[in-house]
């Protein structure tokens, strides 16, 4: 059916969506066919050819499953779905690997991007905003891999992750009013964690009369009541390896855009060093990074940092102590739940050591009849030490 609605498109003209479902409708709908097809049947059929010849052929009925959060595609014969926290391999698969690349170059050209054997490692992301990598042979062994991060339609609020537990309403406070108060925040955590999402949530903290510039390698933050907002995204580099817009370079033009908040989504790499300058050169900020700790956390910015300039460790260690002011550790439980697993200060660097000052960590209490992980965000009896930046923005923690 699918072959019969191409060969009666007429290729010297453009056709709309609407134009080519009413063509889909004349094809099913002919005389003479080979077996009778249902109304609910016929829908179906219409749906998955338009899908096919406009759309991301089976891709698209998980693409608009909200409950779905990622989708794992390793070759044309295996796809598989993370949906509420758990993994599992989905009944279809594509009808051949020519239509799974198909998908790839539809996906990557969408995204102004390119992709090839000569340059088989893209990131992009589609038009509502879901983050793709793609990987293609000789690099991929065993066919074209795809992964589609998606992310909610809805940005998520502190309110949405207190319902899911992710938090306590007293952290959640704590949090608001240090983001308030301007202090530089940094969420750590392991991949599919929820960095980006409770950054997210963070944000909404922001006050309206800030100017936030997000950068960021793919788009995916979803700032809202930010009326002063810039968005930034990083460019590759195109096929002849010229006009490459790196992190480091949106983090310098940024400085120059007179920025009160500046929020860089992840730091994986040399653009370190340039975070951790603008947030030592009196801008206020948040960002995120991959880690197993907050101690581990600052390791990994230390070697970042080293990856992209030449200076002693103590001086890298000082500037890390001076920059960042909050680590926030989040973390996924045996149960597949997202919580904030620590809230940590950084203070100052001591002996050569940056010393951390636990203000609430996760505390397990058990688990459920359905295996659900019981535990509770408990506040230490430690203390939040600096308190310069809450002075001056007047704001008080207690009371």
């Amino acid at each position: 059916m699918q072959q019969k609605v191409l060969e009666t498109i007429d290729l010297s003209k453009e056709l709309g969506d609407e134009e080519l479902l009413e063509l889909i409708d004349e094809t099913l709908c002919l005389k003479g066919q080979e077996y009778y097809m249902g109304i609910r049947e016929r829908l179906r059929m219409k749906k998955e050819i338009f899908n096919s010849i406009r759309r991301l052929d089976i891709l698209q009925e998980l693409v608009e499953d909200a409950s779905i959060s990622e989708i794992m595609i390793n070759g044309e014969q295996h796809i598989f779905i993370e949906q509420n926290g758990q993994i599992r391999e989905w009944s279809r698969h594509f009808e051949s690997k020519q239509k799974l690349e198909d998908v790839v170059q539809q996906i990557v050209a969408g995204a102004n991007r390119m992709i090839n054997e000569a340059s088989p490692i893209v990131d992009a992301r589609l038009k509502d905003g879901s983050r793709v990598n793609i990987v293609l042979p000789p690099v991929a062994l065993e066919g074209p891999v795809v992964t589609i991060r998606k992310f909610p339609e809805e940005a998520m609020t502190i309110e949405t992750l207190l319902g899911l537990g992710a938090l306590s309403e007293e952290a959640a406070e704590f949090l608001g009013k240090l983001v308030q108060a301007g202090y530089n925040i940094f969420i750590s955590g392991g991949t599919g964690c929820g960095k980006t999402t409770f950054l997210n949530a963070l944000s909404n903290y922001i006050p309206q009369d800030e100017r936030i510039i997000t950068i960021e390698d793919s788009a995916e933050l979803q700032i809202k009541n930010a009326p002063n907002l810039v968005r930034l995204e990083m460019r590759n580099a195109n096929l002849e390896g010229k006009n490459e817009i790196t992190i480091r370079d949106l983090i310098k033009s940024a400085l120059r855009m007179r920025p009160d908040r500046i929020i860089v989504g992840e730091v994986r790499d040399a653009a370190a060093i340039d975070m951790l300058q603008a947030l030592n050169t009196g801008h206020s900020g948040l960002s995120t990074g991959h880690a197993n700790s907050p101690a581990d956390m600052l390791s990994r910015l230390e070697t970042m940092v080293l990856l992209g300039t030449n200076i002693p460790l103590l001086a890298v260690r000082k500037q890390i102590a001076s920059a960042i002011d909050i680590i926030v550790h989040l973390g996924r439980l045996r149960d597949k739940s997202r919580k904030v697993l620590e809230i940590a200060e950084v203070l100052e660097c001591v002996d050569g050591e940056i010393e951390l000052n636990r203000l609430y960590t996760y505390e397990e209490a058990g688990v459920d009849e359905t295996g659900r992980v019981i535990g509770e965000l408990k506040k230490c009896s430690n203390g939040l030490i600096q308190r310069q930046k809450l002075r001056h923005a007047g704001v008080c923690l207690e009371g």
